[in-house]
């Protein structure tokens, strides 16, 4: 075991998304409001898997290309 005590997160609040994407919060909400960006709502938080990241960018990629 390293002594980098640091974990990977599994899921990401919104506000990570946001910073990951380069985009601000309410324009990430607004993705996650009309379904193009997918979540799942925790208690009281929306979270994020990083593989839902990953399809929504593919998906602005290929639409990029038609």
């Amino acid at each position: 075991m390293t002594s980098d005590s640091r974990l990977t997160p599994r899921w990401y609040t919104t506000a990570q998304v946001a910073e990951l994407l380069g985009f601000g919060l309410y324009k990430t909400k607004a993705l996650i409001a009309s379904g193009e960006l997918r979540s799942l709502k925790d208690g009281r938080y929306r979270r994020i898997l990083p593989e839902w990241v990953d399809d929504y960018v593919k998906q602005r990629a290929e639409e990029s290309r038609t």
